[in-house]
């Protein structure tokens, strides 16, 4: 999609949904639910076999996705904010909580994602400072603006996990 197709305008997930998918360990989708689908604007047919990314909003720092894949490639779960692009242009929210699928032998074989509607508060925190860590990747660097987001937190006093997960209570 291009950048001129995205529109200003949001959807919004209910409360009580779940957007379910499972990716292999390339990070192309293998699994969405009726939601997922639903959400996205594209068909299971368009979806199943892509990178997960074709949802990817531009207004998402990439040092938050570079952190996710650190943490599920260590086989540790992760919880982010996360704001999709739907296939027309319009965009959504989610509350995502991202772990890796495990074998027998405790070999990652894939991923697996639940999201859920984030709460408001949320979105007025974290909105910005992903406006923040963005404009720092444009100026320096994908390390940097992550080295933004440790500093941050260590001036709070508190974990990522700590402060993704206070905003949504």
């Amino acid at each position: 999609m291009s950048k001129s197709m995205i529109m200003n305008k949001e959807i919004k997930m209910n409360s009580g949904e779940f957007i379910v998918s499972k990716t292999d360990t390339k990070g192309k989708l293998t699994y969405c639910n009726k939601i997922f689908i639903d959400m996205s604007g594209y068909t299971e047919k368009e979806l199943l076999g892509k990178p997960h990314n074709i949802i990817r909003h531009p207004d998402m720092p990439k040092a938050v996705f570079k952190l996710l894949w650190q943490r599920v490639q260590e086989k540790d779960e992760i919880f982010a904010y996360v704001k999709n692009l739907s296939k027309d242009g319009t965009y959504y929210w989610v509350f995502a909580n991202v772990t890796a699928s495990l074998d027998d032998e405790n070999n990652i074989i894939g991923y697996y994602s639940v999201r859920i509607k984030p709460a408001k508060k949320a979105i007025e925190t974290i909105s910005p400072l992903y406006q923040q860590m963005i404009q720092i990747e444009q100026k320096e660097s994908v390390d940097a603006s992550l080295e933004f987001l440790n500093r941050l937190l260590e001036d709070k006093g508190v974990s990522y996990d700590e402060f993704i997960i206070s905003q949504q209570g």
